[in-house]
C-alpha cells in the first residue's frame, strides 16, 4: 500500500497514523477532537498512597497511565508498558527512549529519573505527564521518595519458572526507525551470568525471509541487566546499523545456553501472542519478530497532511465528517478544502470569544493546535491525552504553520 508522509517525520507514521506521540494507535481524529474538548480524561489517582511500588502502581500507573490508548497493550506509548505485569521491568534502570541521557527511573536519584521529570514538567521534550492533568506535588514527592529509597519492588516474586512479562519493541511491531535497544522484562530476578550473546539474540532476515541461509546475526553493543533491576535484560543497539528488514528476537530457555533465575530455573519462554510467556514448564525459548520500515519522505503541505492524517484517521466513524452543530461533527476534516476551512483562521471553540485560533498562519506559537500539542493551552489538557507527540513531529506542524498554513 502506498504511504504518504510529512517531511522529516522519521516517526510520523508511528505517531500521526497510529501513535501520536508514542501512545498506542492514538488517531489524530481523537487528538483534534480533544483540542476542542472531546474524550474525558482517566480518573485522578487516589490520595494517600505510600512510597512503595505496589501502592504507586495501584494509585497512579494503573488508573492514569496503563490505559488502552497510552502505556498499555501491544504497542504502548514510547515502548513503555505500565500495566502491573510490566511496569517495574520497563522503568527501573531502563534508558528513556525520548531522552537517552536519562534512565526512566534511576534508583536513588529522583532528580535524574526521567519519570519524575515528566511528572514535574521539566523533561527536555513534550509536556508533563499524565496528560489528563498534573499529579499533586505531594503525590510526586511520594514517588520521589520511592526512587530515593532505591526504587525497590516490594511485591512478592511470582511462583514457578521465570517468564517473560514484557518486550520493547512489542512483538510484531512495525517501527519507522531503528530502536535504541531491546528491553525484555521478566517476573523474577535473573541470574545475570546467564544473560549474554548466546541467550539473548537478534537476527536480521536480510531479504524478509528467515531460514533460507542468508540470515544475519545482529551483534549488540552490550547485553546487560540494568543496575538495581535484575528483572530486565537490555540488548543495546547504540550505533548499530539496522536497515529496513524483518528482525527476530530469541530469548533462550533451551539447552545448552539458557536464561535462568536466581534459583536455577530455566526460562519458561514459549510465546503464543500474550504475556506472560510459557506453558508452565521450565525450559522453552521465547521467539518473536518486529519490522523496521522507514517512511517515504515528503514535504509538509496540507494535501500531504490530509492524505496521511485528516482523511484516513479524522474523517471516519462519524467523527470529523461534517454536519451538526457540536464537536466533533461540526469540525469537518473530510477533504483538503474542508480541513483548511475548519482549521485555518478559525476560532477555537474550547477557548471561546475568539481568544485563540485553531491555526493562525505564520504564528505557530499562537495557534491553539500547537498550544494543545505542547501543553501550553489556555484551558483543558494537553493533547493527545495518551502522551505528547515527539517534538520533531510538532516541529513539522509548526513549519507548515510558519510557512503560512497554505492551502496547497
Amino acid at each position: 500500500m502506498q504511504k504518504y508522509f510529512i517531511h522529516r517525520w522519521s516517526l510520523a507514521v508511528l505517531v500521526l497514523s497510529g501513535l501520536l506521540a508514542g501512545c498506542e494507535v492514538e488517531t489524530f481524529d481523537d487528538a483534534v477532537s480533544r483540542i476542542e474538548g472531546g474524550a474525558a480524561p482517566p480518573p485522578p489517582p487516589p490520595g494517600g498512597f505510600g512510597p512503595n511500588f505496589s501502592e504507586i502502581q495501584a494509585a497512579v500507573f494503573t488508573p492514569s497511565c496503563a490505559t488502552s490508548t497510552c502505556h498499555a497493550g501491544g504497542t504502548p506509548a514510547a515502548g513503555l508498558n505500565l500495566d502491573s505485569a510490566a511496569s517495574y521491568t520497563m522503568l527501573v534502570g531502563v534508558q528513556s527512549s525520548q531522552d537517552p541521557g536519562f534512565m526512566r527511573v534511576e534508583p536513588g536519584d529522583p532528580d535524574n529519573s526521567y519519570l519524575v521529570q515528566k511528572l514535574e514538567g521539566t523533561a527536555s521534550g513534550g509536556g508533563s505527564m499524565p496528560p489528563s492533568g498534573a499529579l499533586p506535588q505531594a503525590d510526586i514527592d511520594t514517588i520521589r521518595q520511592w526512587i530515593f529509597d532505591g526504587a525497590i519492588d516490594d511485591r512478592a516474586p511470582a511462583a514457578g519458572p521465570v517468564r517473560v512479562t514484557s518486550l520493547s519493541p512489542a512483538p510484531q511491531a512495525t517501527l519507522t526507525a531503528p530502536p535504541a535497544s531491546i528491553v525484555a522484562g521478566f517476573d523474577r530476578d535473573l541470574d545475570a551470568s546467564t544473560v549474554n550473546a548466546n541467550t539473548f539474540t537478534l537476527l536480521a532476515s536480510v531479504d524478509g525471509v528467515f531460514g533460507n541461509g542468508d540470515d544475519m546475526q545482529v551483534i549488540a553493543a552490550q547485553i546487560s541487566l540494568p543496575g538495581g533491576n535484575p528483572r530486565s535484560a537490555v540488548f543495546d543497539l547504540s550505533n548499530i546499523a539496522m536497515p529496513d528488514d524483518e528482525y527476530r528476537i530469541t530469548l533462550s530457555g533451551s539447552p545448552p545456553s539458557m536464561i535462568m533465575d536466581l534459583d536455577g530455573n530455566a526460562l519458561d519462554g514459549e510465546f503464543t501472542g500474550g504475556f506472560p510467556s510459557g506453558n508452565g514448564v521450565a525450559a522453552g525459548d521465547f521467539v518473536t519478530q518486529f519490522t523496521i520500515s522507514t517512511p517515504v519522505v515528503l514535504g509538509p503541505t496540507l494535501p500531504q497532511i490530509q492524505a496521511v492524517v485528516f482523511g484516513p484517521t479524522c474523517a471516519v466513524g462519524g467523527c470529523h465528517t461534517g454536519g451538526g452543530a457540536m464537536l466533533p461533527g461540526v469540525m469537518d476534516l473530510s477533504s483538503e478544502q474542508a480541513s483548511y476551512d475548519n482549521l485555518v483562521n478559525v476560532p477555537a471553540l474550547q477557548v471561546g470569544g475568539g481568544a485563540a485560533f485553531r491555526v493562525l498562519p505564520g504564528d505557530p506559537d499562537n495557534s491553539y493546535l500547537i498550544q494543545k500539542l505542547e501543553g501550553d493551552q489556555m484551558i483543558g489538557n494537553q493533547m493527545p491525552p495518551s502522551g505528547p507527540l515527539q517534538q520533531s513531529v510538532i516541529d513539522e506542524i509548526r513549519l507548515w504553520i510558519s510557512n503560512g498554513a497554505l492551502r496547497n
